[in-house]
């Protein structure tokens, strides 16, 4: 009897550890096939479905990509990583619409295994074409840094001021610290930060705004270059080392052969690109420190050769190779050189008359509160019409004949003026176009342009008072609806 039940228990037991062996190996199977591939799915018995949207991935809809989230991903970190194939200009705008095409997604980091819908997904990269314009076209501009122009604020800054009127904005692809702020391969230039990740989306962009696209570049002072490469810069006679601009290294030689190249090479990238201008700045010799202190190439490979004749040969030949391309070429010059003073010619190379003939628009820099000590006058940043007046007669004069458009530079900063306002404005605009220029360019080196915004909706009101209003030709829609907020 004891035996019996001794038999009875063990069994029992036996009995308990099979059942329990049959359901861990059947939670075991379960999972297996959870986890399998479609071709192992097709195995399950009917009695344990397997979820089909599980197996099958989304297809992704035209322009959308389809990402699946990891751990730690963020809305951000996801549209960083798709930025270059999308029509986005910022991350910051993708990741907006990455979470408007996912049922407005709410925080920061994504769940694991979501998958995501990624708007704008381009079907190749974006290939932009200038747009041409006569050379008399009339420009309404303001200026914007390279950090700015790649960035939601610079963006904000275009729409603002088409809605205000402006037709054109000048952007920095390389200022004067040598600092190139779009993709640019060169042997001297090598590995760089850009600010412009994708110059011909950007132009894209511009246009579709209604904006002429005008690329800027400073020529000659490039800190950047001189200190990576010392063998191009202006050389003391003293030393025999790099020469110093009042202690700083910054001035390439402009004669040498190999930095007119990088920067004709930089030229040409950007007319590929879309821009439909592109503006030299600081296309000139060093105009302050120890001048006679300074020596360049030429002075022994064309003795006979004056500052002046390097600036004109390379002009030249940067005029020759970019105006085929269906661009325009302006130059920004000193203000100061249209009062001809053989010292400011000696010393910058900037012969106005020979400058004229080698582009299609010459942009002075004629800002009222840099004339100080000019025409006995002691306080010149308050005296626009005066000065705006005086330079517009002299460079009229002296490029009579030649062909070139005369577009200036304003003041659209505060700097030595206790009179800077939209009236302010309003007087230059006008003493301008009334003294034969043609357009306008607005430089604040703050990007900051709430005068000229309050000024232009009185100049638009006076019917060609100010300016004709041209508009940009065969202007493109947006590819996308850029964020307004």
């Amino acid at each position: 009897m004891s035996l019996e039940k001794n038999l009875r228990q063990h069994g029992l037991k036996l009995f308990v550890v099979a059942a329990a062996t049959v359901c861990v190996l059947g939670l075991i199977t379960f999972h297996s096939v959870d986890a399998a591939s479609p071709q192992q799915a097709k195995l399950v018995a009917a009695s344990a479905p397997v979820s089909q949207s599980r197996l099958a991935p989304k297809i992704p809809a035209p322009g959308t990509a389809i990402y699946e989230t990891h751990r730690g991903d963020t809305v951000i970190s996801v549209s960083r990583h798709y930025l270059s194939q999308s029509s986005y200009l910022t991350s910051s705008q993708l990741a907006e619409a990455i979470r408007g095409a996912n049922g407005n997604l709410k925080g920061t980091f994504l769940k694991t295994g979501e998958e995501l819908t990624i708007p704008g997904i381009l079907d190749a990269p974006v290939a932009e074409k200038a747009i041409p314009v006569a050379k008399d076209f009339e420009v309404r501009a303001i200026y914007l840094t390279g950090l700015m122009a790649g960035s939601d604020r610079g963006i904000k800054i275009v729409q603002r001021w088409r809605e205000a009127g402006g037709n054109a904005v000048v952007f920095d692809i390389k200022d004067s610290d040598g600092a190139v702020n779009i993709p640019f391969e060169h042997p001297l230039i090598g590995s760089h930060k850009v600010y412009i990740h994708d110059l011909p989306k950007y132009t894209r962009f511009l246009h579709s705004q209604g904006m002429h696209a005008i690329a800027r570049i400073a020529i000659f002072r490039d800190e950047r270059l001189v200190l990576a490469h010392p063998e191009l810069a202006v050389k003391s006679r003293k030393s025999g080392q790099s020469w110093r601009e009042n202690g700083k290294l910054v001035w390439t030689d402009p004669s040498r052969a190999e930095v007119q190249e990088y920067n004709i090479a930089l030229a040409e990238a950007a007319a590929a690109a879309g821009a439909d201008e592109v503006q030299f700045d600081y296309v000139r010799f060093p105009a302050e420190g120890e001048q006679k202190d300074a020596s360049f190439s030429f002075m022994k490979s064309r003795p006979e050769w004056q500052r002046s004749d390097v600036i004109a040969d390379f002009l030249r030949r940067a005029y020759t190779d970019l105006h085929p391309k269906g661009v325009l070429l302006s130059l920004d010059v000193f203000g100061i050189m249209a009062w001809q003073r053989p010292v400011d010619l000696s010393h910058t190379g900037q012969d106005i008359v020979r400058m004229a003939k080698n582009c299609d628009v010459l942009s002075p820099m004629i800002y009222p509160s840099h004339f100080f000590g000019m025409d006995g006058i002691a306080r010149p940043g308050d005296e626009p019409e005066h000065f705006i007046g005086e330079s517009m007669d002299r460079f009229e004069k002296i490029t009579q004949g030649s062909g070139v458009i005369i577009r200036p530079w304003l003041q659209a900063f505060a700097w030595r003026t206790k009179t800077y306002s939209p009236k302010y404005i309003e007087v230059q605009v006008l003493t301008a176009k009334n003294k034969g220029g043609v357009g306008f360019l607005f430089w604040n080196a703050n990007n900051d342009y709430s005068k000229p915004y309050a000024a232009m909706p009185d100049m638009r009101g006076s019917k060609s008072q100010y300016f004709r209003g041209d508009v940009l030709p065969g202007v493109l829609k947006a590819a996308v609806t850029y964020p307004t907020r």
